[in-house]
């Protein structure tokens, strides 16, 4: 079943994006690089509850 999560930024701790992800085939959270909006520059976005 895909789960609705959200990615924050790591520097800034804003939430800028959402997504989705199968948590019965990915147990360890989901962690990638996109842009932030607010630090204008391309950073690492770890997942977290929406």
């Amino acid at each position: 079943m895909r789960e609705v999560i959200g990615l924050q930024c790591e520097p800034c701790k804003q939430k800028n994006y959402t997504t989705t992800r199968n948590k019965k085939l990915k147990q360890e959270k989901l962690q990638t690089k996109k842009f932030c909006p607010f630090c204008r520059v391309h950073t690492v976005h770890k997942e977290t509850k929406v």
